[in-house]
């Protein structure tokens, strides 16, 4: 009977991505605006990391940590949105593999957890540039960039792995569906026929440890950058140290704001579907607007580009 039962436990090869339903008409809709989407937001993030390493203006610390940033929000959206793309060319829904599903799951897992260590990383790279100006260059050193660029990718890998390891214990035997457009983790968790108890205290004490805890080092950084910014006394001072760090805030606060508010969400059918749009926002439009902010309110980055379209221009004039 047991072996009966193993042998029914191991037949599920695949799942069903339920994506956004069957929507007709506008799934074609969905799937140009995704398309567009992906291929603005490859090409703007790469743009950034080429404007990065070509340009010697941009060869500073906060430019060092954007194109790190730039780099991981493409492997995020490759990550995401070519699934998507094919279910969606496809009908709205799509088959995944086990392994696929649980492919995909680790590197969302790894490269969200090291975006939130990055972004401390560049919230305390523009802590110290405005509150301790004068030591900038010894205190983010090359040396000093490279170790917390490392250790961002680094404790991004520690949390998935752990995670990971613990959901390869798990065993699927039924329901095949995922009410998701990717293999998240809870809808994904809600599959398995285990106890599953372990691998949830497990992941709220790793979100807290590699999530939160990044989070709180941002929200520390700023509130020692806004008060230094208060006590500049010229209003000119005032607003051009807000320009330097106004555009890595207003990513924090898109990314960490739709990240906590789809998984503060109650897990219900009826906010299931509210819970798909807020994880559209850090999975798919964040990493659009990251390289469309920076460089939109960014002067050197803006400089930077107008150089080789210039340079284009007057070739093409020849």
């Amino acid at each position: 009977m047991r072996k009966a039962e193993q042998e029914n436990e191991t037949t599920i090869t695949e799942f069903l991505l339920l994506g956004f339903g069957d929507l007709g008409d506008l799934q074609w809709l969905l799937f140009l605006l995704f398309l567009v989407i992906y291929i603005v937001t490859v090409v703007a993030n790469i743009l950034i990391v080429v404007l990065v390493v070509v340009d010697h203006h941009l060869h500073t610390p906060m430019y060092f940590f954007l194109g790190n940033l730039s780099c991981l929000e493409t492997c995020c959206s490759s990550n995401i949105l070519p699934v998507m793309l094919a279910n969606l060319f496809h009908g709205g829904q799509g088959t995944i593999s086990v392994t696929g599903c649980m492919t995909q799951y680790y590197f969302f897992g790894f490269l969200a957890a090291s975006e939130c260590y990055l972004l401390a990383v560049m919230s305390y790279d523009r802590y110290v540039a405005i509150c301790n100006p004068l030591l900038y260059m010894v205190l983010m050193n090359g040396k000093v960039c490279l170790l917390l660029v490392a250790g961002s990718w680094v404790s991004g890998s520690m949390a998935i792995n752990i995670i990971m390891y613990l959901i390869q214990q798990l065993t699927f035997c039924g329901p095949t569906a995922i009410n998701h457009f990717f293999c998240d983790f809870n809808p994904f968790l809600k599959l398995s026929c285990s106890d599953t108890h372990t691998v949830k205290i497990s992941s709220l004490f790793l979100g807290a440890l590699f999530s939160f805890l990044p989070f709180l080092m941002t929200l520390t950084s700023y509130s020692y950058i806004i008060s230094a910014i208060v006590r500049i006394p010229s209003t000119s001072g005032r607003q051009n140290a807000f320009s330097t760090c106004s555009s890595h805030l207003i990513v924090v606060s898109i990314f960490y704001g739709t990240l906590m508010i789809a998984y503060m969400l109650p897990e219900t059918e009826a906010l299931q579907d509210l819970n798909k749009v807020f994880s559209l926002f850090y999975t798919v439009l964040t990493p659009l607007f990251n390289p469309l902010i920076y460089s939109l309110r960014n002067r050197d980055v803006k400089v930077a580009f107008r150089k080789p379209v210039a340079r284009f221009c007057a070739f093409g004039r020849i």
